[in-house]
């Protein structure tokens, strides 16, 4: 059955073999796709049997939706991994007994996803299995047009697995941090978007019944109209007290504390010194955006 995997890279030497050996069973291609490493990536890649291409990095839409527009034309189905995740064993099965029975009106698959932090798993705060569209027809989807917290969309009925991808980073957690610094960034792109429609606006939260489009429909409609700065202390307590994080172990509570507090106030501060920079400079917001945040939309 013709299933590639697209997994897109920069400076993954760490992860990139463990993610390739994972998808092996299920594809029979995978394309790396890197945006400039300065490591061993593409070469362990290419040593693995990935077909490396490189492109250079605007945000994760726009490089996933190039790798999809070189994939092979008798490609059926594809399927996104991240460099640091890795198809699991049941996933495999249910990829290798299911999909290739699916009825030929389904167009995507759900699966579930999980996540190990510093090496722990996080299991409460009702972040944790979710259901993400990882697995679709080609031709019929794409990652949505956004900067940040982007989705593969597709036209079309969908049906899930009972499989997970685990999300198991093992970089240390200053690269972490850095990382969500860059995401705070990208984030704020997308809720001044939101507010002055300066770009398109592509959303899962028009997919009815669909896990992340209700999520996305939340975060718009009502999480984003909150007061900046109170809604991040909000959800918080929301995920830690009300949906249990508090129960994860040490690693698991560090996360529930940096993803589901520290981040989105980082966020909700970056928002603020870019609006106040719209005000007192008198630009727009992509003016602004370039000059605080360093970003060329």
């Amino acid at each position: 059955m013709p299933l590639t995997a697209i997994i897109l890279t920069q400076d993954e030497e760490r992860h990139i073999a463990r993610a390739i050996a994972s998808a092996v069973p299920v594809a029979d291609r995978i394309f790396v796709v890197d945006s400039g490493s300065t490591d061993r990536t593409r070469e362990i890649a290419a040593s693995a049997g990935a077909t490396v291409l490189s492109h250079p990095w605007r945000n994760y839409a726009t490089q996933f939706n190039w790798a999809l527009e070189q994939l092979p034309a008798d490609t059926e189905w594809v399927l996104r991994l991240d460099a640091d995740e890795i198809v699991t064993p049941g996933l495999k099965t249910d990829i290798l007994e299911n999909l290739p029975v699916a009825q030929s009106e389904i167009q995507g698959i759900h699966v579930a996803r999980r996540m190990n932090f510093l090496g722990g798993p996080v299991r409460w705060g009702g972040v944790f299995p979710i259901r993400v569209l990882r697995l679709f027809r080609h031709g019929a989807g794409h990652c949505e047009n956004r900067w940040m917290d982007e989705h593969i969309k597709v036209e079309g009925p969908v049906t899930a697995f009972r499989g997970e991808i685990l999300d198991d980073n093992l970089n240390p957690l200053s690269w972490w941090i850095d990382k969500h610094n860059r995401y705070a960034s990208r984030e704020v792109v997308d809720l001044l978007n939101l507010e002055y429609h300066f770009l398109p606006h592509d959303s899962v939260a028009d997919l009815r019944g669909d896990q992340a489009g209700v999520k996305r429909w939340i975060k718009e409609r009502l999480y984003a109209r909150l007061p900046a700065g109170l809604r991040a202390g909000a959800y918080f307590l929301y995920r830690y007290v009300l949906r249990l994080g508090f129960l994860d172990g040490r690693e698991g509570r560090a996360f529930h504390v940096l993803q589901g507090f520290w981040y989105r106030y980082l966020v909700d501060a970056k928002l603020r010194e870019v609006k106040a920079h719209m005000r007192r400079e008198r630009v727009n917001p992509a003016q602004a955006i370039r000059a605080v945040l360093g970003i060329d939309l």
